[in-house]
């Protein structure tokens, strides 16, 4: 009992969730997937973790840990991105633990899936400065020094050539835009040479479900930093929001 939480990975189109071996990193149980309500409401969303939590086997009195699209501080949801507004300023950790009557801690989706490469994957040992990177529909960035998160780093919207650059250089913009990898990558480089230039990480990560094509574009990159795929790939926000839920938790 005491190395068990529960996962969820809320996303704009789905939601998965799993029973999480936080000590070892592994799943215990079927990865679920429901699909994300339409509109992305509080109140909507919360029923539908009900349900997913209801078909994880033993996952009695196990503490969640939800990893969000937003900016989360304190369990407030700061932000929201491809859900409903109303999450905008909401506690969370409230709603949801009102909701599925158990502990509940939430935090960033990308700082989750830093968190599992820290404790699980890439970035597991290593000092200093670790910068995670997700290429998706936007960027997710997670902050780790010395294995610790700093959260909510919003690097993904740094701006270069007068613009958000996550808009040219996510890898929705390669597929919008009809890029190469070549072509992608060079835009890929411009980000990653501005984040080293402003903080001189010891190592990059790139997660995403693109990473699982790291060979087509990562070694087109030329950096001082190290620059490597992430481990936990699909699993990661349920990996990481579980060992945030247990972390926060006292037995």
């Amino acid at each position: 009992m005491a190395k068990r939480a529960i996962g969820i990975d809320i996303g704009g189109t789905g939601i998965k969730g799993a029973l999480v071996d936080v000590k070892s990193g592994k799943l215990l149980s079927e990865r679920l997937r429901y699909a994300t309500p339409d509109g992305g409401t509080p109140k909507d969303i919360a029923h539908t973790l009900r349900d997913l939590i209801a078909h994880l086997p033993k996952a009695e009195g196990l503490p969640v840990g939800i990893c969000f699209p937003a900016v989360v501080k304190a369990g407030v949801t700061k932000s929201a991105a491809n859900v409903s507004s109303e999450w905008i300023n909401l506690d969370a950790d409230r709603l949801f633990e009102k909701e599925l009557k158990r502990t509940v801690h939430v935090l960033n989706d990308a700082d989750a899936a830093g968190l599992a490469e820290a404790k699980y994957g890439a970035a597991k040992n290593v000092q200093g400065l670790v910068l995670m990177t997700t290429l998706g529909t936007g960027i997710g960035t997670a902050l780790i020094y010395n294995g610790k998160l700093i959260p909510n780093a919003e690097l993904g919207h740094l701006e270069i050539d007068g613009i958000d650059y996550e808009s040219k250089a996510a890898y929705s913009a390669k597929e919008r835009d009809e890029l190469s990898w070549e072509q992608w990558a060079k835009r890929l480089q411009k980000y990653y040479s501005k984040l080293e230039a402003y903080l001189t990480p010891d190592l990059f990560i790139v997660g995403g479900g693109v990473s699982k094509e790291h060979e087509m574009f990562l070694p087109l990159l030329k950096l001082k930093t190290k620059i490597v795929p992430a481990t936990n790939r699909n699993s990661a926000g349920i990996l990481g929001a579980a060992y945030w839920a247990k972390k926060h938790t006292t037995d």
